[in-house]
């Protein structure tokens, strides 16, 4: 997949929402005294400061491939923290203590193979903990898809959006762990996002999994199917009294090495 130029206004919309998988995700990283740490896909870093802050003694490294989102980077992350623009690809887990990566595998087709070469590098006692988005398969993934292989935009999208083959369940994300001599802790957790404002789902997904086809079509034919996207977002996510209500499903997996 081609590097895709991420909006850090948009995506930080939702921080709250986004934020609380990533803070129960590392509550279930029992590490002691890690002396490196690392937080793959990282973003801006602002949560990777959380990191800084349980692990004082660290050396806790932040990583991320989108040069807008490094630059964005908190003033104030605690001094043990460094953001570093670096491909997911790239990264050499030997040495690290812990290693977490979250709401980023989905974007790397690869990225069973690198948890493998990850869980191998690893020395025992380390841990290796991710989550991913595990909502491709609920209304407002399968109507982009639907979207784009329509017969008025296949030609400029079709088979750019990712799939529910894009991430695995937590059964066989935790047979790959076990596999390679882990303990391991997956699980899955459906959070109903209360979204306020007008066309809230699409502001969501704007940020993130609607990047693929804003990139390609530009700005005049984007916005021509954001329009003929929001009228579908309406019918399958109505605005209740409450707000609009959003059910996204999240898959997680925390293994320590044997």
């Amino acid at each position: 997949m081609a590097t895709l130029t991420w909006n850090p206004e948009i995506y930080g919309r939702y921080a709250d929402e986004r934020s609380r998988p990533y803070v129960e995700l590392i509550s279930r990283v029992a590490a002691d005294e890690p002396s490196r740490v690392a937080d793959l896909g990282c973003g801006s870093g602002a949560l990777t400061a959380m990191l800084g802050e349980r692990w004082p003694d660290a050396d806790v490294m932040g990583t991320d491939s989108s040069p807008e989102m490094i630059a964005q980077a908190p003033m104030d992350l605690p001094s043990n923290v460094t953001i570093a623009l670096e491909d997911i690809n790239e990264f050499d887990a030997a040495g690290y203590d812990v290693v977490v990566s979250n709401a980023a595998l989905q974007w790397v087709p690869n990225h069973r193979d690198l948890i493998d070469k990850w869980a191998d590098s690893l020395a025992s006692g380390s841990w290796l903990a991710w989550q991913v988005p595990g909502n491709f398969d609920a209304p407002s993934h399968v109507l982009m898809r639907d979207l784009a292989e329509s017969a008025t935009w296949r030609d400029r999208v079709g088979g750019v959006l990712r799939g529910p083959e894009g991430v695995d369940n937590p059964v066989d994300y935790a047979a790959r762990l076990h596999a390679h001599g882990f303990e391991v802790d997956a699980w899955e957790t459906t959070y109903v996002h209360v979204l306020a404002g007008e066309d809230p789902v699409l502001g969501w997904v704007r940020g993130t999994g609607l990047r693929p086809v804003l990139e390609a079509l530009g700005e005049v034919d984007g916005f021509e199917f954001e329009q003929q996207y929001s009228e579908l977002l309406r019918e399958a996510y109505p605005t209740t009294s409450a707000g609009t209500l959003f059910p996204f499903r999240r898959v997680f997996c925390v293994g320590r090495k044997r």
